[in-house]
C-alpha cells in the first residue's frame, strides 16, 4: 500500500510510525466530526473499538517499552467523547459512552461466533482458507477473562471521564479546555488501566507484574492524552466554524 522507500524508513523509525499512527488517528476523528458533525464522533467511536479489539494483541517496542496498538485507537476514544462533552453536552458524551459498549459486545460475540465456522476443506483453497482461520483465531480468540476485563475497564472509565470532564468545567467555565481535557482523560485513565490490569492479568502473573505491565501503556496514554490536546483545539475550531458556537441540530 505504501512506497517502498516510506515502507523501509518506518520499519528502521518504529517511533516516527508510532508518532504518524497516532496523529493519521486523531487528525480522522477530527475531520469526521468536521464533514459529519456528532454523528461523526459516533463513528469514529466505533471504529476505534474496532481497530483496538483487532490490534490489540499486536505486540511492538516504541522507545524501549512493550506496547500494544490497540492503546492508540482506545486512547483516541477518550478523545471523541471528550470533543462531545465539550460542544455537545454531557447526556451526548453519556450516550456515546453507552453506544461503545454495545458496539464492544457485538463485537466480541460476532467474531466469536465467526470463530465456530470450520474452514473451507475444498481442493484448491483448504490450505489458504485453514492458514486464514488460524490467524483469524489468534487474533479474535478472546479468553473471558480478557473480555469481563476490557468491557469493565471501557464502561467505568469512559462514564468517569465524562463525569469528570463536566466537573472540571463548571468549575472553570469556558476557560482552560485543555486543563479539562487533560485532567479528564489522565485521570480516567488510572481507572482503565489499575481495572484491565487486575481482572486481566492478575492470578495469571503476579500483582506487582500486572501493575507494571499497566504502568507502562498508562505512560503512553499520558503521551497521548498531552498530544490530542491540540487535536481538540481544533475539533472546537471546527465547531465554531460549522455551527457558530451553537448547538448541532441535526
Amino acid at each position: 500500500m505504501f512506497p517502498d522507500s516510506l515502507s523501509q524508513f518506518f520499519l528502521h523509525n518504529q517511533e516516527a510510525l508510532w508518532l504518524t499512527t497516532l496523529i493519521a488517528d486523531l487528525g480522522f476523528t477530527v475531520l469526521l466530526y468536521r464533514f459529519f458533525g456528532k454523528a461523526g464522533l459516533q463513528v469514529a467511536i466505533a471504529t476505534a473499538i474496532l481497530l483496538a479489539n483487532l490490534q490489540g494483541p499486536k505486540l511492538t517496542v516504541i522507545f524501549g517499552f512493550q506496547t500494544s496498538l490497540g492503546v492508540i485507537f482506545y486512547s483516541s476514544i477518550f478523545f471523541a467523547t471528550d470533543v462531545l462533552s465539550e460542544n455537545f453536552g454531557k447526556e451526548e458524551a453519556n450516550k456515546a459512552v453507552r453506544m461503545g459498549f454495545v458496539v464492544s459486545v457485538i463485537v466480541v460475540m460476532m467474531l466469536s461466533l465467526a470463530l465456530l465456522y470450520q474452514p473451507s476443506d475444498r481442493p484448491g483453497t483448504a490450505g489458504f482458507s485453514r492458514d486464514i482461520h488460524n490467524a483469524f483465531a489468534t487474533i479474535v480468540n478472546f479468553t473471558p477473562r480478557f473480555v469481563v476485563g476490557s468491557l469493565l475497564a471501557y464502561y467505568i472509565s469512559q462514564s468517569f471521564d465524562v463525569w469528570a470532564f463536566h466537573k472540571i468545567k463548571s468549575i472553570t467555565g469556558e476557560r482552560w479546555l485543555w486543563l479539562r481535557n487533560n485532567l479528564s482523560t489522565m485521570s480516567s485513565q488510572v481507572i482503565d488501566t489499575i481495572v484491565y490490569s487486575l481482572v486481566t492479568w492478575w492470578g495469571i502473573v503476579d500483582l506487582r507484574t500486572a501493575l507494571e505491565l499497566g504502568a507502562v501503556k498508562y505512560g503512553f496514554k499520558v503521551t497521548i492524552a498531552l498530544i490530542d490536546t491540540a487535536f481538540i483545539y481544533w475539533a472546537k475550531w471546527s465547531h465554531e466554524r460549522r455551527f457558530g458556537g451553537r448547538p448541532e441540530t441535526a
